[in-house]
Formats: structure tokens, sequence, C-alpha cells
């Protein structure tokens, strides 16, 4: 009779360890696909595809140009219609860590650097200036998600622009478009080989780390 439990035993363990092993495997794998993902993904046209998980790569900085403190006339072109300031939203900026340090330690980006920016429009104005009240005070906050660009250094396939490729998944609430072709150079490199040509085409001026260059 001991040996028979025994046997019943050794055998529920046998399939326990079975089932953890085999479920438990493509876990650890699609973790480490996400890991070695690298960027950016091109499709056959040439067109680069949406990046994922950079919400978990290092957060440099977000500058922020509301419509209230501006009176221009962009974006015309986007489903919101026009708006009076070029950016009126947060720019989350998101860099690779190993991107970042290589920065860090060199005053330049590396080849295949790919910087992203996410937007989200200021939280529901109630003010003039694009402003509103919370318990913290009057200011600006975070609102909705709208759109998504992207930076890509790569020397040989832009060298047109400084070596730097500029892209836009729409300027609009999610979900982003899936794919971008490469912008014009009036639309976003000519503004920053005009300006910041001499920080490697980043506004690195905006990025406190990089700026002052401080460790993590």
């Amino acid at each position: 009779m001991q040996k028979y439990l025994l046997g019943i035993v050794g055998g529920v363990g046998v399939l326990a360890a079975s089932w953890f092993v085999f479920n438990r495997g493509p876990v650890v794998a699609q973790t480490q696909d996400v890991e070695t993902q690298e960027y950016p993904v091109y499709d056959s046209a040439g067109r680069v595809k949406t990046p994922t998980g950079y919400r978990a790569w290092v957060f440099v900085g977000a500058p922020l140009t509301p419509e209230g403190l501006n009176d221009g006339k962009y974006n015309c072109n986007e489903p919101g219609g026009c708006t009076r300031s070029n950016f009126p939203e947060y720019h989350h900026v998101y860099i690779e860590k190993k991107n970042v340090d290589a920065y860090l330690k060199t005053g330049s980006f590396p080849e295949g650097t790919v910087i992203v920016k996410e937007l989200t429009r200021v939280l529901n104005p109630t003010f003039p200036d694009g402003s509103r009240t919370e318990p913290s005070g009057r200011g600006y906050f975070n609102g909705e998600y709208n759109g998504i660009d992207m930076t890509v250094k790569d020397s040989k396939r832009f060298a047109a622009t400084n070596g730097w490729g500029f892209f836009t998944f729409g300027h609009h609430p999610l979900p982003y478009n899936a794919t971008a072709a490469e912008q014009p150079a009036s639309v976003c490199a000519g503004c920053h080989i005009a300006n910041v040509a001499k920080t490697d085409m980043t506004w690195i001026q905006f990025y406190p780390q990089l700026r002052d260059k401080q460790p993590y």
C-alpha cells in the first residue's frame, strides 16, 4: 500500500513539474523577445513600424508649449483641426538606456539610436491660457495621449538630413498609425538642423540629465 501511494505521489509530482516547465517556457521566451527587440523596424516598403515598449526606456524630459501661450496656425491637416501651437502637448521623450549611457560618456548618440516622443494633451483646461486648478495649485497637467513621433540616427540612410530620420505616427488619440514614412526635411529635420545641429540634432537643453551629464 505504501509503495502504491508513493507511486501516485511521484506521478503527481512529475505531472506538476511538466506543467510548470511547459507553461512557463513561452512566458520566458516572450520576455526575451521584448528585451532583445531592436529598433527601428522597417517594413518591405521602407516605412518604419510603431515602436513598442518605449515607456520602459529612460524618460529624459517633457517640454510643453501650451495653446494658451501661442497664437500660430499649425496641424491643420490633423483630425482635430488647426492648433495655435505647433506642439500643443507635453512631449514625453524616451531613449533606450544603452544610448543614454553612450551620450553621457561621449556627448553624442551612437548609430541606431531611437528617440521616441509621445504626446499628451493638457488636462481639460479651464482658464484661457490652458491651465486648470488642482489641489497642488494652478498649472498644466497631463491629459489624453495624442500622438507619437520618432527620430532615428542612421548616417547612411539619412545623410541628407544630418544623419537623422524623422517620423510621425499621427498627432491624434490612440490608436496610433501602424507605420510611418520619413517626414520631409521641411516638416522636422529643417528645424533641428537650424537650431540643434551642434547637439546631435537633439534638444538637449530641455533634458536635464543629458544636458548636465548627470548619472542615474
